[in-house]
């Protein structure tokens, strides 16, 4: 039965393609934290329909959100790094909520677009060795209006991670604090957009077994990508992150565009 639903949805040649694009999109996530739902659906729309590809990564999107956020501390120190950034997540979850209200009236290309040069342009400007400097004293009010820049590009085009990294990279954050934090906001993330999927019917019974499939490359690439991350220095991690958010931006540009 199982077996029956997959290749309902899918060739085998196409599974096998499926299969290799989960293993790199695991592999990145694991290597610097973020980018999985983004190379799994590009990938995975050029041979399927837009929504079986988005119904794929739901659940091991959530699954490898929630490892992330526990792996290399437990419970203990994801409170803790929520604490640090709590008005971050606030604000970029209240701003999701309100910004997605407004999806039907705006379009979208318009916002991916705004987002995706911005990050392309940052991006590029920190690779070749400036350094984007914020205030201590300033913090507070710099994770509100980031937040809620993040949080309404996020509910109008459904991305808030590269904004996300964006500015924890420009501010220096930890290597594996920011995996942590990353995984943290992910993960509610992740589970919003869930819930969203189930109410509108993509995520359902034909589906599921198809999500639930691609866990197992998921953990294999996000595996060999941990054991990439666990080699690198902050600089290096720094680097590897900027290059994958410049690719990031480089998508939504295409996304608006095409």
């Amino acid at each position: 039965m199982f077996i029956d639903t997959l290749t309902d949805l899918m060739t085998l040649p196409q599974l096998a393609f499926a299969f290799a694009v989960t293993v790199l999109a695991g592999f990145v996530k694991g290597a610097t934290g973020f980018a999985l739902p983004m190379i799994m659906v590009s990938g995975l729309a050029s041979v399927l329909p837009p929504e079986t590809a988005i119904a794929s990564m739901i659940v091991p999107t959530v699954l490898s959100n929630v490892w992330q956020s526990l792996r290399g501390g437990g419970i203990g120190a994801v409170v803790d790094v929520a604490r640090a950034f709590k008005l971050y997540i606030a604000t970029l979850l209240i701003f999701i909520v309100i910004a997605a209200q407004l999806v039907a009236a705006l379009p979208q290309d318009v916002f991916l677009l705004v987002l995706g040069v911005p990050i392309v342009a940052l991006a590029l400007f920190l690779l070749k060795g400036h350094v984007m400097y914020v205030d201590p004293s300033k913090r507070g009010r710099a994770d509100v209006l980031i937040g809620a820049a993040s949080g309404f590009l996020g509910g109008l085009a459904g991305t808030w991670g590269p904004l996300t990294v964006t500015y924890l990279t420009a501010i220096n954050t930890p290597m594996k604090q920011q995996i942590r934090i990353t995984g943290v906001i992910f993960t509610a993330g992740a589970i919003t957009l869930s819930l969203a999927h189930i109410q509108s019917g993509i995520l359902n019974a034909k589906t599921l077994p198809l999500s639930l499939m691609m866990i197992i490359p998921v953990v294999i690439g996000q595996t060999l990508g941990n054991l990439v991350q666990d080699r690198l220095d902050q600089k290096k991690f720094r680097r590897m992150t900027l290059v994958v958010l410049i690719i990031a931006g480089l998508n939504l540009i295409r996304r608006a565009v095409m």
